[in-house]
């Protein structure tokens, strides 16, 4: 009786909502993202990249109309990404549906749920994560920082005869991960601070053992990343006095995300259609399409769900392209890495744009015992 009851609620369950809605459209595309409104975090829809749509009171309003199947709407991202096959997606179709046919984008009619980004507080589309995935080393002009042209092509040459397997490592998520608009804080006394803009693939589906040819059916969509690096590295002395990936990597606020999330089935393949790009106090720095990547998108989501299951609202960010500061990019500052006060954009055309003001902190509290890490002048720069 109780297999019965189960396998009855699941048939419902995947029903999508709605009037005919396995045939349903979208009559606009739209991006999905988590927003401050009236002082609380709200998961919304994005239209136009210019509309805020409160999806909970969008839902209700159209529920208004008994036509209408009731569906809970999710309190947060996670649940959203969850639910997303499961009926919601086209209950969302049906919301923006009605706001079009309606008139109620814009003007005297617009819907009191509707908001402009300008009036909300953009948060991290996810909050949190419970992994965050990271492609290192990944495209070729990366792997060549600062090569002449003739040593960029030696080298690339020379590595696609023998890509190897991606090489992934793990950021924390909570902490690290800020949403746009919210400033990236340089660790004090740390002053090899990086920047990499990068593609973060949100995935929809649990998975392990995903083959390449069906990596894309676990995906449900695409943001803006950055992976900002710390490269002042460990004092010498004590155990592992090299490289550190969690000194290098793990740092509050240095895991931007944003500023929503596209669904894949308003994007596209990524491999022919991504085009990123990163801007600092106006000068690009890096840009790079996809072609530059070593492992491409589906072989990424291959390895890591080799070694990991892979969970709905898992993010797995596909790696960054030449033009960092381990390339001595110069810039007015006459530094290679960043500063305080510089504006700092990542832009993914069709995705949106990340923009975060750099700041430093200034001083360390007085009662540390010394257990932490160490300005970089105080060991690599005696000044």
């Amino acid at each position: 009786m109780r297999t019965t009851i189960l396998a009855a609620l699941l048939v419902v369950l995947a029903v999508p909502a709605g009037l005919g809605a396995q045939g349903l459209e979208s009559a606009e595309p739209f991006k999905v993202g988590t927003f401050q409104i009236d002082g609380r975090a709200t998961v919304a829809l994005v239209l136009r990249d210019a509309l805020i749509v409160d999806i909970t009171a969008a839902n209700a309003a159209l529920e208004a109309d008994q036509t209408y199947t009731r569906l809970a709407m999710p309190a947060d991202m996670l649940e959203l990404i969850g639910q997303y096959e499961y009926g919601l997606k086209f209950r969302l179709y049906e919301i923006v549906n009605d706001l079009v046919a309606e008139n109620r984008l814009s003007g005297g009619a617009r819907a009191d749920y509707v908001h402009d980004v300008a009036n909300v507080k953009i948060l991290p589309p996810i909050m949190y994560p419970s992994k965050l995935m990271n492609a290192a080393v990944n495209f070729y002009t990366h792997a060549c920082e600062g090569c002449t042209e003739e040593d960029l092509q030696a080298r690339t040459q020379e590595r696609k005869e023998n890509r190897g397997v991606p090489y992934l490592f793990l950021k924390p998520t909570r902490g690290a991960i800020i949403g746009s608009g919210e400033d990236i804080v340089m660790p004090f006394g740390r002053d090899r601070i990086e920047w990499e803009v990068e593609m973060a693939i949100v995935f929809g589906r649990a998975g392990k053992y995903i083959s390449a040819s069906r990596a894309y059916d676990h995906v449900f969509g695409y943001m803006v990343a950055m992976d900002i690096s710390d490269r002042g590295g460990r004092p010498p002395g004590g155990y592992g006095s090299g490289s550190d990936w969690f000194v290098g990597k793990g740092h509050d606020t240095f895991a931007p995300h944003g500023p929503w999330i596209v669904p894949k089935e308003f994007y596209g393949d990524p491999m022919e259609r991504l085009h990123q790009s990163l801007v600092i106090d106006g000068v690009t720095v890096q840009e790079a399409r996809a072609g530059d990547m070593i492992h491409n998108i589906p072989e990424l989501i291959e390895y890591a769900s080799s070694l990991i299951t892979l969970f709905p609202g898992d993010v797995l960010q596909s790696g960054t392209s030449g033009g960092t500061g381990a390339g001595r990019v110069e810039r007015a500052t006459g530094s290679g890495y960043l500063q305080a006060g510089e504006t700092i954009s990542a832009s993914i055309e069709g995705i949106g744009t990340l923009t975060h003001t750099v700041i430093a902190e200034e001083s360390l509290p007085a009662d540390l015992s010394g257990a932490q890490l160490p300005p970089v002048r105080s060991y690599r720069d005696p000044r």
